[in-house]
């Protein structure tokens, strides 16, 4: 079974309610920008393939467009919504599963974001951090989780790749979780804190994949359940735009559920994986086995090694050295394609 408490992962994320309204906000927004541009398109679309003889086929192709437009938008600027929000939520969450007493004097969302900028001084570094962590994290996972583990049987390799599939969406929020054991260690040197965390997360990988699944199984059941509540209110909405918007309207509910889980169930996950995390990897040192085997298999982690290396900065708080969790049944390494 999982290793995790829902409810009193909801309780710690209910004290973060600033971050939440803000998740709302900006995840909400993000999807109305989408239906509103979408829809001005189509609309655009339908009138310009009217004139004439047309018969407004181009409703689907201006569409098609304002989607577009607002994803290129989106996309220049998951870097600074990683560091504004999702970095600032984490932070704070750390702090009280710490048992610490926020500052008075500023807000959760103020005080977030001052121990990001402490951290990671710059939203390109916190961003090149979470790049390298999410390439070394799909390569941790073909090395553990390789066909011939899970399932050495040639007939069964479609089964197989299911299966590797359904494991490596589960990791989805690990990154945040590395983000987090940054933040807890209170580490000036945000290259060699990600080493550490990624090195701990192998040593364990055993524990930390079964609550991602179970975490995963969860989310995804929520998020439909969630796409099926709003689909007949976004669907009469839908109906006001001119042409045929069928697909749209199913586009726009799938739109808002996604923003309800960005907004409210991912950082439930992210709670609950980084209070497994923390309790599991307690009293353990990385351990320089798996060091040796991620350099020998990463490329990703050769550059993240020497980048923690190079970084100029203060000393690094290392966490206290008890014994460290035995690597002797890890899984040798693949090289990386």
């Amino acid at each position: 079974m999982w290793d995790f408490n829902l409810m009193a992962a909801a309780r710690l994320m209910g004290r973060t309610s600033p971050f939440i309204f803000l998740r709302l906000l900006v995840y909400v927004g993000i999807t109305l920008a989408y239906i509103v541009v979408t829809g001005l398109g189509a609309g655009i679309g339908y009138g310009l393939s009217s004139m004439g003889e047309g018969e407004g086929g181009g409703a689907a192709i201006g569409g098609l467009l304002g989607f577009a437009i607002v994803s290129g938008i989106l996309y220049w600027a998951r870097e600074y919504l990683l560091y504004l929000i999702k970095a600032g939520h984490i932070a704070v969450l750390v702090e009280l599963m710490q048992g610490r007493e926020l500052p008075a004097g500023r807000s959760q969302i103020e005080h977030g974001q001052q121990v990001v900028k402490e951290r990671f001084k710059e939203a390109s570094v916190l961003f090149g951090v979470d790049q390298l962590i999410k390439g070394i994290l799909r390569l941790l996972n073909r090395m553990v989780m390789s066909v011939s583990r899970l399932i050495p049987i040639p007939a069964l390799e479609q089964l197989a790749g299911i299966v590797n599939r359904i494991i490596t969406t589960s990791l989805t929020y690990v990154d945040e979780v590395m983000l987090g054991y940054n933040i807890k260690t209170g580490s000036d040197n945000p290259w060699q804190s990600s080493k550490d965390a990624l090195i701990l997360y192998a040593q364990n990988y055993k524990v930390m994949l079964k609550n991602a699944v179970f975490l995963m199984v969860f989310m995804y059941v929520s998020a439909f359940v969630i796409f099926l509540l709003v689909l007949g209110p976004v669907a009469g909405i839908a109906a006001l735009f001119p042409g045929s918007l069928g697909f749209w309207s199913f586009l726009s509910a799938a739109l808002l559920a996604w923003s309800l889980k960005a907004a409210l169930l991912e950082p439930l996950a992210v709670t609950a994986m980084m209070e497994v995390y923390f309790k599991t990897i307690e009293g353990q040192t990385p351990n320089p086995e798996w060091d040796e085997k991620l350099s020998q298999a990463s490329d990703k982690f050769r550059e993240l090694s020497q980048k923690a290396s190079d970084y100029v900065g203060d000393t690094f708080s290392a966490s206290p050295k008890p014994q460290a969790a035995n690597a002797a049944d890890a899984p040798s390494p693949k090289a990386e394609p």
